[in-house]
C-alpha cells in the first residue's frame, strides 16, 4: 500500500475509534441518573477502586450478562420484565454503604441479590425504577478449622461454602441447603435448612456474628448493630432490615463416615403413613425426604397410566451398619438393606444430594454457571398425621394433576428443642414435617406458564384439610407472592405473609425502629408498622 494510502487508511480508522468512544462517553453524559449515581459513588466511597468499574446502565455491554447471570427462575426473564436502571457489583462494604446512601438520596429503590434464588424474582425484579445490588463479588470465605467457625460473605454460594470447609476438615460441616447455586446471603437471612436439621437444627441456630450497611449507610457488627437487629436478619429475611454483608458460622462436627441411600416404591402409601411418625422421634442423625411424583409407572405396560411414585432420600450421620439397625428397628416396612446404602464422607454425600455423578470432583461445587428454568414453589406445614385415607387422596391427585410434584422434609429431632423465639423463624416444635410443592416447565409462553401456576395452586388448595391453619404457615425461603393475595390473585396490602412466614414473631421484628422510612422493601417485606 502506497505511503499516502497508507495514512489516509491510518486516519479513516482512527477517526472512527474517536467517534465510537465519543459516542459511548455521550451515552453515559447523557444519563444523568447514571452521572449523578456515579459521582455521589464516587463521594460517598472509601475505596481506591475506580467506582466506575462497579457502576452499569442499560448501555452498557456488560449490562445484560450481569443481569441474567443470576435469574434462576426464568418467569423473569422476559423482555417485557421490568429491568433496573442500574447495577452496582460491590468489591468492599464500603461499596455497599456508598450504593445504599446513592439509592437513597437519588429516590431509587435498591433490590438486593446473593444468589438469584427467589422463587418469585423479588431481587432482581420490581415496577418502580430500581437498582439492583448484585452482591456476586463478595464472596470471600475464610475457614479455621481449629476455632471451628467460618466467616462468609453474603455473596458466596452454598457450593462455595461447602468447598472451602472440606479443603480444611473432613469432621466439620454446616447444616444448610443442599442446592450449592444458592446464594449464601438470602439462604441463611430467611433461615437456612438442609438434610442435618434434625441434628443440628437451622443454618441461624450457628451464626455467631454478622456485618450489615444500615439505612444509614453505616457499616455494622453484631455489637454496633445490637441484638435486636443481630436477631432480625437470623431467619427474619436481611433485606428488609439491611444489606448483610458477611457471617460468621459456627461449625457443627460430622462424622468421618455417612450413609445416603435413596429408593423408589409405588403404592407407598402405608410407607409414606408410616414414616410421618417415624421420623418425629428416630434417631437424630437420620434425616429422610420424600419426593412424591406423578410418573408412569415401570412395572406396568409400555404406555400405562401415571401412578404417584415416592422417592425415599436419605442421609445418617453414621455407618451402614447403624443405619440399618436404626431402620430395622424403627421403620423395617421400608425394606432397606446394605445394598442400597452408599457410604462417604460428608463432603461427598453434599456432591450426592446436589445430584452430580459419584466420583465427580469436589471443583464442581465452585461452578456458577446453572441452567434456569420456569418455576413456581409454595410450601406447608404438617402437624398432625394425614390418615390413609387423605394419603389415597392425594396420591390421586397427583395422578389427576400429571405435573406438580411434592417434597416433604422431616422434622423433629433438635428441631422440637430449640425455642420458637430462639429466631425469627417460629415453624419449630409441633411441626412433623414441611411440604414444599414443585413445578418447572421449559416452554416460555403464558399459556404454559398460566397452566402450570394454576396446577401448583389446585393442588395447594386440596391439601388445606391437611396442613396447618390460623395461620396456614409457610417458609419464607420459599416466596410466594399468592399469599398475601385475594381469589382474584391481585395483592392486598397487609400482614398476611408475615403472619404466615413468622407467626408469632411477626410482632417482634424491629423493622420500625431499624428503618422507619422503610428504605429496604420487597414485596413481601416487613412492614413499618403503624403506631
Amino acid at each position: 500500500m502506497k505511503p499516502l494510502a497508507s495514512f489516509l487508511f491510518f486516519l479513516f480508522f482512527f477517526n472512527l475509534i474517536i467517534v465510537f468512544i465519543s459516542s459511548f462517553t455521550s451515552a453515559y453524559a447523557d444519563d444523568p441518573v447514571y452521572s449523578n449515581f456515579l459521582q455521589c459513588l464516587k463521594n460517598q466511597s472509601k475505596s481506591s477502586t475506580n467506582v466506575s468499574n462497579i457502576l452499569y446502565s442499560r448501555e452498557n455491554t456488560q449490562y445484560n450478562s450481569i443481569l441474567t447471570a443470576y435469574i434462576r427462575n426464568l418467569r423473569f426473564s422476559y423482555p417485557t420484565t421490568p429491568k433496573p436502571v442500574l447495577i452496582i457489583t460491590p468489591l468492599t462494604p464500603s461499596h455497599v454503604s456508598a450504593a445504599v446512601i446513592c439509592s437513597r438520596d437519588q429516590g431509587l429503590h435498591l433490590k438486593i441479590r446473593s444468589g438469584g434464588h427467589d422463587y418469585e424474582g423479588i431481587s432482581y425484579v420490581s415496577d418502580d425504577a430500581f437498582v439492583i445490588l448484585d452482591m456476586s463479588n463478595l464472596r470471600a470465605i475464610r475457614v479455621d478449622p481449629v476455632a471451628e467457625t467460618a466467616y462468609v460473605e453474603a455473596g458466596a454460594t452454598l457450593g462455595e461454602l461447602y468447598y472451602r470447609i472440606q479443603e480444611k476438615s473432613a469432621v466439620l460441616g454446616f447444616p444448610a441447603g443442599v442446592c450449592p447455586s444458592v446464594g449464601v446471603g438470602g439462604h441463611i437471612s430467611g433461615g437456612g435448612y438442609g438434610n442435618m436439621i434434625r441434628k443440628h437444627g437451622l443454618s441461624v441456630d450457628h451464626i455467631t456474628d454478622a456485618v450489615v450497611v444500615d439505612a444509614q449507610g453505616r457499616v455494622l457488627n453484631r455489637t454496633t448493630m445490637g441484638e435486636d437487629l443481630f436477631w432480625a436478619i437470623r431467619g427474619g429475611g436481611g433485606a428488609s432490615f439491611a444489606v448483610v454483608v458477611s457471617y460468621t458460622l459456627s461449625l457443627v462436627p460430622v462424622p468421618k463416615k455417612v450413609t445416603v441411600f435413596n429408593v423408589k416404591r409405588f403404592n407407598a402409601t402405608d410407607l409414606v403413613y408410616k414414616w410421618q411418625f417415624v421420623m418425629k422421634d428416630v434417631d437424630h442423625n437420620l434425616f429422610m425426604r420424600l419426593l412424591l411424583q406423578p410418573v408412569t409407572n415401570p412395572d406396568q405396560p409400555k404406555g400405562g397410566k401415571l401412578a404417584t411414585r415416592v422417592t425415599f432420600i436419605a442421609l445418617f450421620l453414621g455407618d451402614s451398619d447403624t443405619l440399618i439397625s436404626v431402620l430395622n428397628a424403627a421403620f423395617p416396612e421400608l425394606g432397606v438393606t446394605k445394598a442400597d446404602c452408599l457410604e462417604m464422607t460428608w463432603a461427598q454425600s453434599v456432591l450426592y444430594w446436589a445430584n452430580f455423578n459419584q466420583g465427580a470432583p469436589f471443583e464442581v461445587l465452585l461452578n456458577r454457571n446453572y441452567t434456569a428454568d420456569y418455576l413456581k414453589r409454595k410450601s406447608d406445614y404438617v402437624q398432625e398425621p394425614i390418615s390413609k385415607v387423605g394419603l389415597t387422596l392425594l396420591m390421586n391427585k397427583l395422578v389427576q394433576l400429571a405435573k406438580p410434584g411434592l417434597v416433604f422434609n422431616s422434622y423433629g429431632g433438635v428441631m422440637s428443642t430449640i425455642p420458637t423465639a430462639t429466631t425469627p423463624f417460629p415453624h419449630r416444635a409441633g411441626n412433623l414435617f414441611k411440604i414444599q410443592y414443585s413445578t418447572s416447565w421449559k416452554d416460555p409462553g403464558q399459556e404454559a406458564a398460566d397452566k402450570n401456576i394454576g396446577l401448583i395452586r389446585e393442588l395447594h388448595s386440596f391439601m388445606t384439610p391437611y396442613v396447618s391453619k390460623n395461620p396456614r404457615g409457610a417458609y419464607l425461603n420459599y416466596r410466594d407472592l399468592d399469599i398475601g393475595v385475594n381469589r382474584n390473585w391481585t395483592y392486598v396490602e397487609g400482614e398476611v405473609h408475615g403472619r404466615k412466614y413468622f407467626l408469632g414473631n411477626f410482632d417482634k421484628l424491629v423493622k420500625s425502629v431499624v428503618d422507619p422510612h422503610n428504605f429496604f422493601r420487597n414485596e413481601q417485606s416487613i412492614p413499618v408498622l403503624k403506631s
